[in-house]
């Protein structure tokens, strides 16, 4: 495809005739249109965790028709898990999770490209499995990890959405140094590793909430919630 260069020298994808079908709902919405889903169509969102809030962020960017998803899992699902993380199933159990989200993935949209990461993320591989993406979704349940990841954020200046859930409880804020303050700026220090309860309904509100941060960050429309915090009880 020919057009617009991209700010990382990449050639503008055009939207094909099919994807314009598949999107032409959203593309209603008023200053999104061809221009803001070329937009995602071009964009590379690095996902955090596969869990329950990666499920329904993977999910709504892949239907949406965020290009490529960088999606970051080492852990395997459990029969545990089930009641939450819907980018699996029984069958998956003792799968790679990042490789069951890119089969789901796949399945939901074919137009997009996923590419699974099953590795930890750390302070040494953290900008490897980040790559080029434009955005960052803090999907994580572990605040040591969440914050290697703010920490590359604040380092590179790039936006990220966090949330966190507890029971029927969630948090969201969109972060993006130096505009805002960072994750460590809200919560800094670790918290002890516990199980905690979760219904899934929560972890679907905050992800799919998550998701729409991330849209609206792409494609330039509405407001992202910067310098205060959303919180679900």
């Amino acid at each position: 495809m020919t057009g617009d260069v991209l700010r990382k020298g990449q050639t503008m994808k055009r939207l094909e005739s099919s994807e314009k079908e598949r999107y032409h709902r959203q593309m209603l919405i008023p200053g999104w249109g061809e221009p803001g889903q070329e937009k995602l169509k071009n964009a590379t969102v690095f996902i955090a965790g596969a869990g329950g809030l990666g499920s329904p962020v993977a999910i709504y960017l892949a239907v949406a028709g965020v290009g490529t998803l960088r999606i970051c899992d080492c852990g395997e699902p459990e029969l545990s898990n089930l009641n939450r993380q819907i980018l699996h199933d029984d069958t998956r159990i003792g799968k790679n999770k990042a490789l069951s989200a890119q089969q789901t993935l796949c399945r939901l949209n074919p137009d997009i490209t996923v590419v699974p990461l099953a590795e930890r993320i750390t302070d040494v591989t953290v900008a490897e499995l980040v790559g080029d993406a434009d955005i960052l979704v803090d999907c994580l349940d572990n605040f040591d990890t969440r914050h290697v990841l703010n920490r590359y954020a604040v380092k590179k200046h790039l936006p990220m959405v966090h949330a966190g859930v507890y029971g029927m409880h969630g948090q969201l804020l969109f972060i993006h140094p130096p505009e805002t303050p960072c994750l460590w700026c809200m919560h800094a220090g670790s918290v002890p590793a516990a199980l905690f309860p979760i219904v899934g309904a929560t972890a679907g509100a905050m992800g799919c909430l998550e998701a729409l941060e991330t849209l609206k960050y792409l494609t330039g429309i509405g407001t992202n919630l910067k310098g205060q915090m959303l919180l679900w009880d």
